[in-house]
């Protein structure tokens, strides 16, 4: 627990602007955005969204967007086809089941089409501040293991191990912390160890 509270404390200190770098201006499009992150840089999510949020700027206008079409706009993102699906199902849900409003609520949220636990906390944190789980990205499982605070590659019990180590204020904080550092610092092939404010707590150091 002191491990992971000087852990947090620092990484803190270190990323004083630590936030979601998606760009949205509502719950229902942090929701796509974030659909549309999955294997892509929040970069190229950033560069297709703006159109998009313009054709299709309600959940009633995506649940009736034809699936080519959607496509072609999501298609810079990857694996368009899928996400395009995912969004106009997603859409319907959310017409059909919320009255078309994006529920702000992580077990209403995961029961819309394309949307895991994982979408669903970076939802409810960043759109409506509430916190009701940690987001677990590949980011947040790399360094979680790095640093030995959790033992298992599974992301569900690697979001338990962190709830029980961190408080409930930082949850959706610690997220964009630990994405910060592992894009900064902690990458996934090249970590640059001499560099890390974390180098003297972490099991994997190779200083």
């Amino acid at each position: 627990m002191e491990k992971t509270a000087e852990v947090l404390t620092r990484l803190k200190d270190e990323y004083p602007e630590a936030d979601t770098t998606l760009d949205y201006e509502i719950p229902y499009q942090l929701l796509v955005a974030t659909v549309l992150s999955a294997q892509c840089t929040d970069e190229r999510v950033n560069s297709v969204t703006p159109a998009l949020f313009d054709a299709y700027p309600t959940p009633e206008a995506m649940a009736e967007a034809e699936q080519e079409d959607v496509e072609e706009m999501v298609r810079p993102t990857g694996f368009y086809r899928r996400k395009a699906r995912h969004l106009r199902e997603g859409a319907r849900t959310i017409v059909d089941k919320f009255d078309g409003e994006v529920p702000k609520n992580v077990d209403d949220l995961t029961d819309v089409e394309g949307v895991g636990r994982k979408t669903a906390n970076v939802v409810v944190s960043n759109a409506f501040g509430t916190h009701e789980g940690i987001a677990v990205d590949t980011h947040v499982q790399r360094l979680a293991q790095r640093l030995g605070i959790v033992e298992t590659e599974n992301r569900d019990d690697i979001e338990k191990a962190l709830r029980e180590k961190i408080p409930q204020d930082d949850w959706g904080l610690v997220s964009h912390l630990l994405i910060f550092h592992g894009r900064a610092v902690c990458s996934a092939r090249s970590p640059d160890c001499e560099a890390c404010v974390l180098e003297d707590l972490c099991p994997s150091s190779r200083v």
